[in-house]
């Protein structure tokens, strides 16, 4: 549901702009002398297109619009009948995912870097290190579970697609500090424990393979298909934590204990994972039709989503090239 509240002398023309929208329902409610609501019920789908009309209607600051969920609706026979005949009339199918501001609302907060999210951070890389260490699987993914390291990928992509500059670099600078303290925590750990041995664990992230890029493509694309749509991510979150919590600890605790060709082979997964996460999200973000509003904004997006694809796609080649040759990449 929508409701926007404009002036009285504004009113008319806004209900009548939404008219051409493929709507639920729209009721107007007179506030006061000056202000009048206009409330909207319409699909998920169709409110990025509704919010995009409003936004070109009513640029000023005059009004303001309020988006939020709908959790029931009553009586359901009529809105389903209602909403067939509505659907009937449409021109274009919308796509099936949440709009553009609501998706960018749900992202933006997890770029902020918190002690929150440093502290889960740390806590994740305790427990891992424990983990890899008693080379036990399931506290293993007990750290996955609790490493938020879906939101600052999932924002970075996002940014990316939408040409945002400054949520991209508050994306990068909140990752940067998560990948920095854990790592430095593992070095710790690491240099404490002094010497690591043969673990099935820590070793299988030291090489490279066909089948963890394959992973981290698929972990990607799936966070962003399941934020897009508005569905849960926690699940999700945690298979993009598979594919780079693991291999960054173990890189620390390697690079700790002065095992530098081994720690080469994790922080090579490690890199090799993220940029393949980050490439399949900004790709199933377009494939899913995010795109800036205005044509300035699609212009610049353009330039970024073109320059971030060639440099990921190049970091990409160029690494596992160097690993094919150098020798820790396996199909």
């Amino acid at each position: 549901m929508i409701e926007i509240v404009v002036p009285n002398k504004q009113a008319n023309a806004t209900v009548q702009l939404l008219k051409d929208q493929t709507l639920l329902e729209c009721r107007r409610v007179r506030l006061s002398d000056e202000e009048t609501m206009v409330r909207i019920l319409l699909s998920v789908e169709m409110c990025e297109k509704a919010l995009e009309v409003l936004s070109k209607q009513h640029p000023g600051k005059h009004s303001h619009v309020v988006v939020f969920p709908v959790q029931a609706i009553l009586p359901v026979e009529d809105i389903k009948e209602k909403a067939e005949s509505e659907k009937k009339q449409a021109e274009e199918k919308p796509p099936e995912r949440i709009g553009r501001e609501e998706l960018y609302e749900s992202i933006k907060d997890s770029a902020r870097c918190t002690y929150v999210y440093l502290l889960m951070i740390a806590l994740s890389t305790i427990v891992a290190t424990i983990g890899l260490m008693r080379n036990n699987v399931a506290i293993i993914i007990g750290a996955m579970v609790i490493a938020p390291m879906l939101g600052p990928n999932m924002a970075l992509a996002l940014a990316t697609t939408l040409g945002d500059a400054g949520l991209l670099l508050r994306a990068f600078l909140t990752s940067l500090a998560g990948y920095g303290l854990a790592i430095g925590m593992s070095v710790c750990f690491g240099f404490i424990l002094f010497e690591i041995p043969s673990l099935q664990a820590i070793r299988s992230h030291t090489v490279v393979g066909f089948g963890d890029m394959v992973i981290a493509l698929a972990s990607g694309s799936a966070a962003a298909l399941a934020l897009a749509s508005g569905a849960s991510a926690i699940l999700i979150g945690v298979m993009v934590a598979v594919s780079l919590l693991p291999p960054l600890v173990s890189f620390g605790l390697l690079l700790g204990t002065g095992h530098l060709h081994l720690a080469f082979g994790a922080l090579s997964l490690f890199l090799i994972n993220l940029v393949c996460i980050n490439l399949a999200a900004v790709m199933t973000f377009i494939f899913q039709g995010i795109h800036p509003a205005s044509w300035y904004e699609k212009g610049k997006a353009k330039k970024s989503i073109a320059i971030a694809i060639v440099l990921w796609v190049l970091l990409l080649l160029t690494w596992m090239g160097f690993l094919f040759w150098k020798g820790p990449f396996v199909f």
